[in-house]
C-alpha cells in the first residue's frame, strides 16, 4: 500500500515551514474591495499628499496618457457636417466643466488622476437648459469615489438590488447610482449632508480599471506598494536625521573636581548650559588628570543609494512606470535602454487610454453630446444618428529620444505600404485632414508671395531654391 503524502503535489500549495502563516483570502474581488476599499483609498490619498515619489508617479503617467488631451475626429461622411461638428465641439470644450475650472481635456486629466489615486471616479452628465447660453446644453461634473458608499447593500422592493451603492436590475444591469449629494468628507461645507440621491445610470459614467471578471468597484493603483512607500519614506527620513546627527561635533570634558571651572564654563549660554568654545588653531592646556573626549556618531550609510535604488525600482514596477520616470534619475541610461523601457510603458498607456478613458468616458460623452446638440438644433437633425456617432479618438503623440531615427522609420513604413500617412499623423496626436489643410494654405500663401523654401515637399530633395534673399531657407 503506497504511503499517503501529507503535502500537496504543488509546492506552492503545500503546508510546509516555508509557507507557515501564508493563508490568503479566498473571497472574490468585490468582497475584498468592499471590505478594504475605504482604508486603501484614504491611505493612497495620504501617500500622494506626502510622498514625492507617489506624486511624481501619478504626474508622469497622466502626462503621458492624457497630455494635452485625447481628442475626437468625427468620421461623418459629409465633409460640411463633419467640419461643423468639429467646430462646435471645439467651442463646447471650454464650456464642458460644470465647475468652470478647466476644459474637457482638463477633466480627462482630473478623471485619470482620480482613477489612479482612488481607484475610481464618476463623471456625471448634467443636461442644461437653453437659457444657460451654452453652445450645447450639456456639462460634466467629476465626482470622487467617496460620493458612492461601499456599505450601501440591500434588496429593493421592485426586485432590484444595491451593491456598494450601485443599483442593479434582475439581469445584473446597472440602472442607477446612489450618490451622496455632497462629499461626505467635506466637514467645512455648510451644505454637507449624508443624503443619498438616486441618479439613473445613463447620467453617470463609472471609471475604473477592472482587474478581475465581475469587479464592481476599483482599487487604488498604489495598493501593491503602499506599505513599501510608507516604510521607505520613514527610512529615508531616518537616514536624513542620522546624517544630520553625524554632522554634529561635540566634546566632553572630564574634570578633576566638580567645582573646577574649565574651558569657558564660567560663561554659560542663555539657557544656563555650560559651554566650552573650540576655535581653529587653538591649543588648550589641560590640568593633570583632565581629559577631553569627542563624540563619534555612527555613519554607516554607504549602502544607502544602492538600497534606495532597488526599492524604488520595485515601486516603479508596481505602479507600471519606469524607474527613470519615478525618480528622474538618468544615471547609466543610454538610447537603447531608455527606448526599451518607454516602449513597454507606452503599451500600458495605450491600453489604459483605449480601455478606460476612451471606452468608459469619451465614447459615452460623445454620444450624449451629439444627442444634446441635435435636439437643441446646434447640429442639423437627421433621420439616423449613427453617422454622427462615428468618431475616432486621437491620443497625444509620444516624442522619442531620437526623433530623427523615428521619422526615418515612419517614412520607410509609409513608402513600403506598411502604414498610411494618416496613421502616422494620428500617432503623433494630430488630425491628418487638418494637417493637409494647413499645408495647402502654407503652399498657397508662399506661391502668392513668390516664395520658395527648401522645406517645400513639392520640391525635389536637395534641389536649390530659386527665390532670392531671405526666402532661401
Amino acid at each position: 500500500m503506497p504511503r499517503l503524502r501529507a503535502a500537496s503535489d504543488y509546492e506552492a500549495a503545500a503546508a510546509t515551514r516555508r509557507t507557515t502563516g501564508w493563508a490568503p483570502s479566498t473571497g472574490d474581488i468585490n468582497t475584498l474591495v468592499f471590505q478594504s476599499g475605504d482604508t486603501l483609498r484614504s491611505r493612497s490619498r495620504d501617500m500622494v499628499r506626502r510622498n514625492p515619489w507617489a506624486t511624481n508617479a501619478l504626474d508622469a503617467f497622466i502626462g503621458n496618457c492624457i497630455g494635452t488631451g485625447i481628442k475626437p475626429q468625427s468620421q461623418h461622411a459629409d465633409a460640411a457636417i463633419k467640419e461643423q461638428i468639429q467646430a462646435l465641439w471645439l467651442r463646447w470644450t471650454d464650456e464642458a466643466d460644470a465647475s468652470g475650472l478647466t476644459d474637457f481635456y482638463g477633466l480627462q486629466s482630473l478623471a485619470c488622476r482620480s482613477v489612479m489615486e482612488a481607484g475610481e471616479c464618476f463623471v456625471r452628465l448634467r443636461p442644461r437648459l437653453p437659457k444657460d447660453g451654452l453652445s450645447v446644453p450639456l456639462q460634466l461634473q467629476v465626482l470622487e469615489a467617496e460620493h458612492l458608499p461601499t456599505n450601501e447593500t440591500r434588496k429593493l422592493e421592485n426586485g432590484n438590488y444595491v451593491r456598494a451603492g450601485i443599483e442593479f436590475n434582475g439581469i445584473g444591469k446597472r440602472v442607477a447610482y446612489r450618490l451622496y449629494r455632497e462629499h461626505p468628507g467635506d466637514a467645512l461645507n455648510p451644505m454637507a449632508s449624508t443624503e443619498l440621491v438616486r441618479v439613473p445610470a445613463e447620467f453617470v459614467l463609472h471609471l475604473f480599471r477592472p482587474l478581475r471578471p465581475g469587479q464592481l468597484r476599483g482599487q487604488p493603483w498604489l495598493t501593491q506598494v503602499l506599505v513599501k512607500l510608507y516604510e521607505l519614506d520613514q527610512y529615508d527620513d531616518a537616514e536624513l536625521v542620522r546624517k544630520k546627527t553625524a554632522a554634529m561635533f561635540a566634546g566632553f570634558v572630564t574634570k578633576n573636581a566638580p567645582q573646577d571651572s574649565l574651558l569657558g564654563e564660567a560663561n554659560p549660554d542663555s539657557t544656563g548650559a555650560a559651554l566650552a568654545g573650540l576655535e581653529p588653531g587653538t591649543l588648550q592646556v589641560l590640568l593633570p588628570g583632565e581629559d577631553v573626549k569627542f563624540s563619534s556618531p555612527a555613519d554607516v550609510g554607504a549602502t544607502y543609494e544602492t538600497f534606495m535604488r532597488v526599492q524604488l525600482r520595485s515601486i516603479a514596477a508596481g505602479m507600471g512606470i519606469t524607474y527613470e520616470q519615478l525618480t528622474g534619475d538618468l544615471t547609466g541610461v543610454n538610447y537603447s535602454s531608455i527606448r526599451a523601457g518607454l516602449l513597454e510603458f507606452r503599451r500600458r498607456c495605450e491600453q489604459f487610454q483605449h480601455q478606460v478613458i476612451v471606452f468608459q468616458m469619451c465614447r459615452p460623452i460623445w454620444q450624449a453630446w451629439i444627442d444634446a446638440a441635435v435636439l437643441s438644433g446646434a447640429l442639423p437633425k437627421a433621420r439616423e444618428l449613427a453617422p454622427y456617432y462615428n468618431v475616432k479618438w486621437i491620443p497625444p503623440g509620444f516624442a522619442w529620444v531620437d526623433p530623427l531615427k523615428d521619422i526615418k522609420a515612419q517614412i520607410m513604413a509609409v513608402r513600403a505600404g506598411f502604414k498610411s500617412r494618416a496613421e502616422v499623423v494620428s500617432e503623433q496626436g494630430y488630425d491628418a485632414e487638418g494637417i493637409d489643410r494647413e499645408i495647402a494654405a502654407d503652399n498657397a500663401r508662399a506661391d502668392s508671395l513668390g516664395l520658395e523654401y527648401d522645406s517645400d515637399p513639392r520640391k525635389e530633395p536637395n534641389a536649390p531654391a530659386t527665390a532670392s534673399g531671405d526666402a532661401n531657407l
